[in-house]
């Protein structure tokens, strides 16, 4: 009954994770697409301008996932600089190569306007990211009770014990 109860319980913590992911993807997907959609009218190619507004809104999600979404437990270690540099790689697989040949396709091959093109792109990318930044990104490493350290006569009998 325990189980259920705990598996319930982590249920709903994913489920209140995935809502605050989806906020924190609204704003960020808005200084994504501003930033793209900027710069694709300044002239800029529309690849390059997808990468810059992704380096621009990984940043952004990096801060707003840490601090309100995938909130450090009490017993968790995590390093933050490394979960920054996961968010990036976990961002540059979804965020450059995927989402830009995605777009490549829909644009290039598809004739889909390169306005819609990265919106419809994130039907796939929204959860393929929450699931990278729960289960790899931000995954934390759970803090044990220090176990006594033996000494080497402790080590040494304890080894003897085992021979017998």
């Amino acid at each position: 009954m325990k189980d259920n109860e705990t598996t319930k319980q982590n249920l709903i913590k994913t489920c209140i994770q995935f809502i605050k992911f989806g906020i924190v993807g609204v704003g960020n997907t808005l200084i994504s697409y501003v930033t793209y959609t900027l710069l694709v009218l300044a002239g800029v190619y529309y690849i390059i301008a997808n990468i810059i507004g992704f380096i621009v809104s990984t940043l952004n999600s990096f801060y707003w996932n840490n601090r309100y979404v995938f909130t450090k437990e009490k017993n968790e270690k995590r390093n933050i600089w490394a979960a920054l540099v996961k968010t990036y790689i976990s961002y540059g697989f979804t965020g450059i190569i995927l989402e830009n040949v995605l777009l490549y396709l829909l644009v290039d091959i598809a004739g889909v306007s390169k306005f819609l093109a990265p919106v419809v792109i994130l039907l796939a990318t929204v959860p393929l990211n929450f699931l990278l930044n729960k289960f790899w990104s931000f995954r934390g490493k759970k803090e044990s009770a220090q176990k006594p350290q033996l000494s080497k006569d402790e080590q040494h009998d304890k080894e003897g014990e085992a021979d017998k």
